[in-house]
């Protein structure tokens, strides 16, 4: 099956190693190395048609803002036509040096600052790991993010017997109350969307690379709280961010609603071992 993929995007030599790769919960994935190149390869039998179109358009439009890099895409499946849908890219390796984090920052922050955009949302639906996610074009960053972020989550949660009535109601408060804690209309940023320290790698040289995106049009801090959420980031990293793009002053009372959805994501995927970060937060916030 990779061999066919290999020899319609113009490969015809022999595959010499061909190994599996850890790394995520939610495709097989594999390094591939043929004679002419390596290549990192995902395959999933179970996902929906356009699995991979998702992704490969995010991959685009980050690579369109010319700021930070991504790798290349060389084959994408539709659908899965009884068979493994497959994504192959170009294979990424490299090892982090002195300058790594400092460009990490620094292209992150030009890719939030990169103007021109004047909605909130993304014209398709999209994935936040393996979860469906919701998207629209908005005139408001508080209406998009209680629509198609936590109302999604929580109906989400409904469905899977994770809110309990405590949750639920300080939940719905916080979503009836949203426009006290958010800024309505904040500068429009290209966000990767699920930017936690597993999706970036560095390349040859230090270059950092941005992988795995589920991308949306909103405030970029909703980006840099979930930086913060699981680590992997240096201080190296948020210093020079700052001197690209500086944060709000009121950084640090949003960041705790932007974690909200994230962690939910992961209550969601994951059950009540979340939980109590999940209520931690909404209790900050509600009565």
């Amino acid at each position: 099956m990779i061999e066919e993929k290999l020899k319609q995007i113009g490969d015809n030599t022999s595959i010499q190693t061909k190994t599996p790769v850890s790394g995520g919960d939610i495709n097989r994935a594999y390094y591939v190395k043929t004679e002419k190149q390596a290549y990192f390869i995902k395959a999933n039998q179970q996902a929906e048609n356009g699995f991979f179109q998702v992704e490969v358009n995010g991959l685009e439009r980050i690579r369109s803002t010319q700021t930070i890099a991504v790798p290349e895409v060389y084959h994408f499946d539709q659908s899965s036509e009884d068979q493994e849908m497959m994504l192959i890219m170009e294979w990424v390796q490299g090892e982090k040096t002195a300058t790594t984090d400092r460009q990490l920052g620094e292209q992150l922050a030009a890719m939030h600052a990169d103007g021109g955009f004047n909605q909130y949302g993304l014209d398709q639906s999209t994935y936040v790991g393996k979860l469906h996610q919701p998207n629209g074009w908005y005139n408001s960053w508080v209406d998009y993010f209680r629509e198609c972020r936590l109302q999604r989550q929580f109906d989400l949660a409904m469905q899977f017997n994770r809110m309990n009535q405590n949750r639920r109601m300080k939940l719905q408060d916080l979503m009836d109350n949203l426009d006290k804690y958010l800024p309505r209309q904040p500068q429009v940023s290209l966000l990767h969307g699920d930017l936690w320290g597993g999706n970036w790698i560095a390349g040859q040289a230090g270059k950092p690379y941005l992988i795995d995106p589920s991308v949306l049009y909103g405030d970029h801090l909703f980006e840099l709280a979930f930086t913060e959420v699981f680590g992997g980031f240096s201080n190296t990293f948020y210093s020079q961010y700052q001197n690209v793009f500086p944060l709000e002053d009121y950084y640090e009372e949003v960041k705790p609603v932007y974690q909200l959805f994230y962690l939910l994501v992961h209550l969601n995927m994951f059950g009540e071992a979340y939980g109590g970060s999940v209520d931690r937060i909404l209790k900050r916030y509600t009565s």
